[in-house]
């Protein structure tokens, strides 16, 4: 066994490489919600200057019921019992999945990857790059 591999099972060896593209779909997942809340924040600043532009061409109506009815608003509705009324808004949405669920699965994929591969990332990839190299000098 070379210096750079890891003594797993083949169990441990796919249950580390599975929790390792668990953690990494998040952090797609995590960019996804980025785009969304910058989206969102885009599409709000284009409907307050729609605000102002139908108060100018004299639609005080629509300009208000905007004001009122929709830039306040949030993105979801409020869960139940968290008191809110008007909605979460996309930064409380990114905030709260960086803050408790990303964390927390992050920090368990690094224990995953301390306790049974010292640390090392990739080692499923590390073990085919050997492979395949191996492979490619002797055939």
């Amino acid at each position: 066994m070379s210096e750079n591999e890891i003594d797993l099972t083949d169990a441990e060896r796919e249950a580390l490489h599975e929790v390792e593209l668990g953690v990494e779909h998040l952090h797609r997942a995590h960019g996804h919600l980025v785009a969304f809340h910058h989206s969102t924040g885009r599409a709000m600043d284009h409907l307050a200057v729609a605000e102002e532009r139908l108060r100018e061409a004299g639609h005080r109506r629509l300009a208000d019921r905007l004001r009122d009815e929709y830039l306040p608003r949030g993105v979801v509705p409020p869960c139940e019992g968290d008191g809110a009324t008007a909605g979460r808004w996309s930064y409380d949405i990114l905030e709260k999945f960086q803050t408790t669920f990303l964390e927390d699965v992050v920090a368990y994929g690094d224990e995953v990857h301390d306790r049974l591969a010292d640390g090392r990332r990739h080692v499923t990839e590390r073990r085919q790059e050997r492979e395949w190299k191996r492979r490619a000098r002797e055939e």
